[in-house]
């Protein structure tokens, strides 16, 4: 019989598989353990495609090897094999059991993990199962005391991991928010007690005591005058253990909602961004890592017994007689005592400087203008000068790229003056950061051009910028890959053309010379070209099946035609005015309800209009956010703002009208973003938005090769400005609509979107009406935004924390805490029933 392996590769895999698997989940539990952390900080595909491999492979690895060793316990050793290496495999078995625990970084890679946990609890079973034969195998066994000790070490790190998995499954963290069952006031007994009055004739009568209008606690100071770090921390925790129950749709009552509504209404912008991002992140680590069943006296004391037996393991396997094991085996198993000592010991560092033991460490004052401890200062400077968690760090003064005037790259921008428009870009170090802090942008006219938004901030050094220059100025490779298509038919068709033609030459050789065996010729070409024609029709066949090209072609697009911004200081103050200024309206759930349901009619209503000439203007422009669904006044909107943006004439612009006209466009770029490159979000508000954007772009690109503006050659011959105008340049209707010139087979909207630059543009006929349009614009954009957060479910909010964070999900967060949405169902106030005897 023919073996299919030779034997020498058989031989190697025998003796290294194992051992390989050994050095491969260990290598995996590492990465895990530096790296998981950081995907809340970064949405690069690349970055969290190897996270999520290394998460699959780690629980494979484990398996794999535990099978492996379970399935060589009792063969005889093979020539030149260790007589006692069965004690060795045996002691490597609970090792993965302990790997198998997984890092406290990561738990769950997406929040469906987190209902596998009783998969998980078989799993534990099933190897504490195999972990136990295989040491019963071995024995007798020298080793069994380090055995024990590394088993109850992986025993107690399963069972977190367990634990964490069930408390994060929504069933058990809705169960975790609900209160102790509340009769409420004892009805029978009163009207028992009012009928006994009534039947022995003594007056009396049931009045009710309404809750006072005015809170108690109105008056009183909700914050201290400065929020200093631990006080951040204090209030993120306060408002993560209220408002957690979001996730799992939980309702909130009157005085939750006035308490923090009369908090966050005493905030400036940055100091509500930074309680924010901490009290996300306090939900990611709930959701995703073991946090929450670590920081308490039970979790803190089984992590010192499992790592005070991997000490103890160590300790007696290092004064045990090893010449019986071979000198790469010890080596190994030292390697995985030392590497779990080492990652358990990595990991109490990462508990001792976590968020959670400082807010475990100092309970919240009860009033807030007493004065700090010296146990706050402590914790305060421990904060601030050792683990570098300050206040907002931003790159101050940061010149626009689209600037009123241009500055070379090597200049340094004159803070002094107050010509240049500048803005404070969020700047924190990666290590620091609790979220991505960036803010996407993908553009709809940019991409029919083939051309990447560009940056308006950007906090790169210069060899980013200068490989960035290389990509988009050399290689070409957004261009490339949109062109390359063009021409793949051509490249068939010659492909298919040269087999017939190798035929040909070979009949003729064949008649020239007889020797030659045709046959045989034949069959090699064959071989050598048809098979593998057949293997990639095959693969091809198989990616349509599954729509993996679709796939490939979407995240390639997300890479190429994506661009990432820093968020500024300016435009969280701009989105955080406007959300307060509309929260001061919301005095009762209908209300509120109400607000957080505008997408643009707010801010456009409240347009003063002097005379009957802007009234019909202003009515013309409600027509496109009243009378649209949400995805076809997004899809609108965004066309306009981007047409104005290209169209505007920078020499008039100032600096009034630069913030707003900026705000507009990043906006804008995310919420088409948001609508393409993470349809989750968007799904339930959207419709039919993704077939319009389809569309709309394909007659812009149909429209573009008329006019010649879409090149077929790869170099970029045109830019977004001379589109733009030429869109702007088609006439519209005067009377009709124009779906009644198109009809409305097709859902594009490119034409209405132009019609809309055409009539915003008549708010902007004096140079200094230029910034009224532009905050119009900028507001209309903060209440698209607004609604889309507040639409979106808080289990899609909840998703996105692992990916680095959106800043979709800090509105929505906001707007909660200011009482805008529909989680506040309590329409009135608590009231008591109270008998009253006598007249």
């Amino acid at each position: 019989m023919v073996n299919a392996i030779p034997k020498p590769i058989k031989d190697i895999w025998d003796v290294w598989s194992i051992r390989s698997t050994l050095i491969f989940s260990l290598s995996l539990q590492t990465f895990l353990i530096f790296f998981a952390p950081q995907r809340k900080r970064s949405s690069k595909t690349l970055f969290l495609s190897l996270i999520w491999s290394a998460y699959l492979l780690a629980d494979w690895a484990a398996n794999f090897a535990a099978g492996q060793i379970s399935d060589s316990q009792g063969d005889d050793p093979e020539p030149g094999e260790p007589k006692k290496s069965a004690e060795l495999l045996a002691f490597w078995v609970p090792f993965l059991l302990l790997h198998l625990g997984g890092p406290d970084t990561i738990t769950a890679l997406a929040l469906e993990d987190n209902e596998l946990w009783l998969r998980h609890l078989l799993g534990l079973f099933f190897q504490a199962v195999a972990t136990i034969y295989v040491l019963l195998q071995s024995l007798p066994n020298a080793l069994w005391k380090p055995i024990l000790l590394v088993f109850s070490a992986g025993v107690i790190k399963y069972v977190e991991r367990t634990l964490a998995l069930y408390l994060a499954s929504l069933d058990k963290f809705k169960d975790s928010m609900i209160k102790r069952p509340d009769p409420g006031p004892n009805y029978a007994k009163l009207m028992e007690e009012y009928a006994a009055k009534k039947d022995m004739k003594v007056p009396a009568q049931i009045i009710m005591i309404e809750e006072a209008e005015k809170d108690p606690k109105a008056d009183v100071d909700v914050r201290p005058e400065i929020l200093t770090p631990l006080n951040i921390l204090q209030y993120a925790y306060k408002n993560f253990n209220i408002f957690k129950g979001l996730v799992v749709d939980l309702i909130y009552t009157f005085q939750e909602l006035a308490e923090s509504k009369r908090f966050f209404s005493s905030l400036r912008a940055d100091e509500a961004l930074r309680i924010l991002e901490v009290e996300l992140n306090f939900l990611y680590e709930a959701l995703y890592t073991k946090a929450e069943i670590l920081h308490n006296w039970i979790g803190f004391s089984f992590r010192f017994i499992a790592l005070g037996c991997l000490i103890a393991a160590l300790r007696i396997f290092q004064y045990k007689n090893k010449n019986d094991y071979g000198g790469f085996d010890v080596g190994l198993t030292y390697a995985l005592l030392l590497g779990g000592i080492a990652l358990d010991c990595i990991a109490l560092i990462m508990f001792c400087a976590s968020d959670w033991m400082f807010v475990r460490l100092r309970k919240m004052k009860d009033e807030a203008d007493d004065k700090d401890t010296k146990f706050d200062d402590i914790l305060n400077w421990i904060l601030e000068w050792v683990l570098g968690v300050r206040e907002l760090k931003t790159e101050k003064y940061y010149q626009c790229f689209k600037s009123t005037k241009k500055t070379a790259s090597h200049e340094v921008p004159d803070k002094s003056t107050d010509d240049e428009p500048f803005h404070e870009v969020l700047d924190t170090s990666f290590i620091y950061r609790r979220w991505s802090e960036y803010v996407h942008a993908h553009n709809l006219i940019e991409y029919c051009l083939c051309l990447k938004p560009k940056r308006i901030h950007h906090t790169k050094g210069a060899i980013h910028l200068a490989l960035d220059r290389i990509i988009n100025e050399v290689l070409f490779i957004g261009p490339a890959i949109k062109y390359i298509g063009s021409g793949i038919a051509t490249i068939k068709e010659r492909c298919y053309q040269i087999p017939k033609r190798i035929e040909r030459h070979i009949s003729l050789c064949y008649r020239r010379n007889k020797r030659l065996n045709e046959g045989y010729i034949g069959m090699c070409f064959y071989c050598t070209f048809y098979i593998p024609c057949v293997f990639v029709h095959l693969i091809k066949r198989f990616m349509d099946f599954f729509d993996i090209q679709a796939q490939i072609q979407g995240k390639l697009d997300e890479v190429i035609y994506t661009s990432s911004d820093r968020l500024t200081l300016d435009l969280w103050e701009h989105i955080f005015t406007e959300v307060k200024s509309k929260s001061t309206f919301a005095d009762d759930p209908e209300s509120a309800i109400r607000i957080s349901s505008v997408r643009g009619d707010w801010t456009l209503g409240d347009i003063k209009c002097e005379d009957e000439e802007t009234e019909k203007k202003r009515e013309k422009l409600l027509h496109y956010v009243i009378e649209m669904d949400y995805g076809q006044s997004l899809l609108v909107w965004h066309i306009a703002t981007e047409l104005l943006y290209q169209t505007y004439e920078t020499e008039k612009g100032t600096n009034a009208n630069h913030s707003t006209r900026e705000f507009s466009k990043i906006l804008s770029d995310y919420m088409i973003y948001l609508l393409i490159m993470q349809p989750t979000l968007m799904s339930a508000v959207v419709g039919n938005g993704k077939i319009r954007f389809r569309d709309t772009c394909e007659e812009a690109k149909r429209f573009f090769d008329r006019r010649h503006i879409l090149g077929r050659s790869i170099k970029k011959v045109t830019n977004a400005k001379r589109a733009s105008l030429a869109i702007l340049s088609v006439a519209a209707p005067a009377k009709a609509e124009i779906i009644d010139v198109k009809g409305d087979r097709s859902k594009s909207v490119l034409f209405d979107a132009a019609k809309l630059a055409k009539e915003l543009k008549g708010f902007s006929k004096k140079e200094e009406d230029d910034a009224e349009m532009w905050t119009i614009v900028s507001k209309v954009w903060v209440e698209l935004l607004s609604y889309a957060a507040t639409n979106c479910g808080a289990i899609e909010h909840a998703a996105q924390l692992s990916k680095g964070g959106e800043l979709i999900s800090f509105v929505w967060l906001l707007m909660t805490h200011l009482g805008l949405g529909d989680h506040f169902q309590i329409n009135q106030r608590d009231a008591r029933a109270k008998l009253i005897i006598g007249k």
